[in-house]
């Protein structure tokens, strides 16, 4: 704040500014603001400079905007760690493990096995050494299609090109687009990939078709002295890289009559279990309609819908069809990003125990919330929102049920009074009545936070709710167990909806075998998350078992990020676009006006924005993909799956103890990130995918 201070510090030289928040200070907003006026200061005695701020609080993100110096485009950025916490967890709730994974991607490490360790902790510590590189494509890559670009990269330069840099037609900001369809490579384009060193990622720029289409070793991808290297844009150039396209789409083998090349199993979509989406194929198939076929998720569950009342409180039942839904103006929000709906009041979104035990909840998201009426602020909206990415279609969306103190959650709810499909239970997240009336062993995620203020005193009892309400899920036993629910005249209608089985899938009988990830403000505390793991209280986080297995995540781990975006600008941008489910900065810019999200009327310009990949997890123990799970290696899945159906593999969630060859939910999975191509699938084995937007829905769903 002192401009004398600034001179010593010689400010107006350096490189880069980091401001660092307090994550354990009683009061975040007074954090903020105080973090805030020292970047007003650095920026008032030297406008040139690059500040990276962390921030506490989203909704003083908007305080940043209008510093008038500020500016992203200088390199300026502001990691936001609720923003970025509850993103993350949310994407956890799509495909469970998946913030482990992208946690190490951005944290540096060497990541090297020993023998001292057990088998799956060396897969997973080979993944930790995996970091997020940008480089820009050689003029090899110039006119072919991404999932082209991606194979050749996997296959030929053992590298994972996850996403590349577009620049629009009009000029305007580029945009990072992950695993595009259709649209071609264009020249000098940059390309994001995950990579174990710097070095290795070099080789994407080396690259030349004519030196190195022969060369096995990708060790020996040099810089070559060719023209076509030096020539760079040359028309010739150009023409190779198509043929190479030509050549990765159907690889020499037949073409089968959907266009899809035939692969060594015979891997075919069935036609049954997929729909088809626009992404062009090879131009000399013949194809009344060209597009490739979209898996979609295995065993699909019967989708959930908000329907008509009873006994005043909402019911969610299998809807016939969405063409209600379909006909209505405004279901998405102003940039077309998000599912919107009008503001509800909370009132109507609040169950008492008896009525959500009457409303048939299934393949949900349930939030165990600690806080008392005055805590500070976490911005639930941020976990909600990615769940409500505009990429799913309505009957896709998991209906969130907060538990908690509904005085706080009042605070909350003008943040959330536009996103469907949220409910409310005024409870404890510690009563397992509540926690069995909203059917917590039947949903697909279940989150643990708290946004009590940690006391000074000891920092071990600043995660005790957390890890309580974990504990006691675990130790919690579903079945044949019927709720205790108070006679009421409909009560009887409850108890059938109770024991439909049409309605519910069977859910784990056991509650160590219930999904959940906990939010914890300690690191150390992690030891107390998993009862069967031997991790020593002086382990690093990020090597414990809960958080190896995705169950247990810490703000602390986004300390990190502060070096990785200052080395690195694109992968904060890539990774917030990842996990926000698309917040733009025109969202940001709306946001920041404090009205919340807008409605907006659907043109095809925002109806082409749901067009975009998301994370998803796809089972290899059934569906289209089956077959790689008997002793295939990575490569012949990661190559299928982009061939056959555009999606692009980034990593497995393998079963702990590998022994175990049933689907079996008591055992635990842990995150392995960009496995060697050369490694062997199993049957039980799930893989991290990004998944395009299904145009048209599934006729299975």
């Amino acid at each position: 704040m002192n401009a004398m201070d600034l001179e010593r510090a010689k400010v107006h030289d350096a490189d880069a500014c980091l401001v660092l928040a307090n994550k354990y200070c009683p009061d975040p907003d007074a954090e903020d603001a105080a973090n805030i006026m020292r970047v007003i200061s650095m920026k008032n005695y030297c406008e040139e400079s690059r500040i990276i701020i962390q921030l506490m609080q989203y909704h003083n993100k908007a305080y940043l905007l209008n510093i008038p110096s500020w500016d992203w485009k200088q390199g300026d950025d502001v990691i936001c760690l609720a923003e970025l916490k509850l993103g993350f967890i949310a994407q956890s709730c799509l495909a469970p493990g998946f913030s482990t994974m992208m946690a190490n991607l951005f944290a540096m490490r060497s990541g090297e096995p020993s023998d001292d360790m057990q088998a799956w902790q060396n897969d997973y510590i080979q993944g930790t050494g995996c970091e997020m590189y940008t480089e820009t494509l050689s003029p090899t890559f110039t006119g072919m299609t991404f999932s082209q670009a991606s194979e050749l990269c996997f296959v030929k330069l053992k590298l994972l090109l996850l996403a590349v840099e577009v620049r629009p037609d009009d000029g305007g900001d580029t945009k990072i687009s992950i695993n595009p369809r259709g649209s071609k490579i264009p020249a000098n384009t940059v390309g994001f990939f995950i990579a174990q060193s710097a070095e290795e990622v070099k080789r994407a720029w080396y690259y030349c078709k004519a030196c190195h289409e022969d060369v096995k070793n990708e060790n020996q991808i040099k810089k070559c002295k060719c023209k076509n290297f030096i020539g760079g844009m040359m028309v010739h150039s150009v023409l190779k890289s198509q043929q190479i396209g030509q050549h990765i789409t159907t690889d020499g083998k037949p073409v089968q009559p959907n266009g899809v090349a035939a692969t060594k199993s015979g891997l075919q979509p069935p036609p049954t279990a997929v729909a088809k989406t626009g992404s062009p194929v090879k131009k000399s198939v013949s194809m009344k309609e060209e597009s490739a076929p979209e898996i979609v998720p295995e065993n699909p569950r019967a989708p959930i819908r908000q329907d008509p009342m009873r006994n005043g409180h909402p019911v969610i039942v299998q809807p016939a069809s969405d063409f209600d839904f379909e006909k209505t103006e405004m279901k998405y929000d102003s940039t077309g990003m998000f599912h919107w709906t009008p503001a509800r009041s909370i009132d109507d979104c609040i169950l008492d125990r008896n009525q959500a035990a009457m409303t048939v909840l299934n393949g949900h998201v349930v939030v165990c919330l600690f806080a008392h009426s005055d805590s500070p602020l976490i911005g639930l909206r941020n976990l909600v929102m990615p769940l409500r990415a505009s990429n799913f279609h309505f009957h896709e969306l998991k209906h969130v049920v907060i538990v908690g103190a509904v005085d706080y959650i009042k605070r909350e709810w003008k943040t959330l009074q536009n996103l469907p499909k949220i409910s409310v239970l005024n409870g404890s997240p510690l009563s397992r009545a509540d926690l069995r009336a909203v059917n917590v062993n039947l949903c697909d995620m279940c989150v643990i936070l708290s946004a009590k203020v940690p006391s000074n005193d000891d920092p071990t009892l600043a995660d005790k709710e957390a890890i309580l309400a974990s504990l006691n899920i675990k130790a919690m036993t579903f079945g044949d167990i019927i709720t205790n629910i108070e006679s009421m005249g409909d009560s009887k209608d409850a108890l059938n909806n109770m024991g439909d089985t049409t309605v519910k899938r069977p859910g784990p009988i056991y509650g160590t075998n219930v999904p959940m990830i906990t939010e914890l403000v300690n690191d150390s505390n992690v030891q107390f998350l998993d009862q069967d793991d031997d991790d020593d209280p002086d382990t690093e986080l990020y090597l414990t078992q809960p958080f190896a297995c995705g169950t247990a995540f810490a703000v602390s781990v986004l300390d990190s990020l502060m070096s990785t975006t200052y080395f690195n600008q694109n992968a904060l941008t890539l990774i917030r676009s990842l996990i926000t489910g698309g917040a733009t900065p025109e969202l940001e810019i709306i946001l920041a006006e404090g009205a919340g999200l807008r409605g907006g009327y659907s043109t095809p310009d925002t109806l082409s924005h749901r067009d975009r990949c998301r994370v998803g997890q796809i089972s290899l123990s059934d569906g289209p993909l089956a077959t790689f799970g008997e002793g295939r290696k990575y490569q012949d899945l990661f190559v299928a799956s982009l061939r056959n159906y555009g999606m692009l593999c980034i990593g497995l969630y393998r079963l702990r103890d590998a022994a175990l060859t049933t689907v079996d939910a008591t055992s635990k999975r842990y995150v392995i990130t960009n496995p060697p191509f050369d490694f062997g699938l199993l049957p039980t084995d799930q893989v991290f995918v990004f998944i395009h937007w299904n145009k048209r829905q599934s006729t299975s769903q």
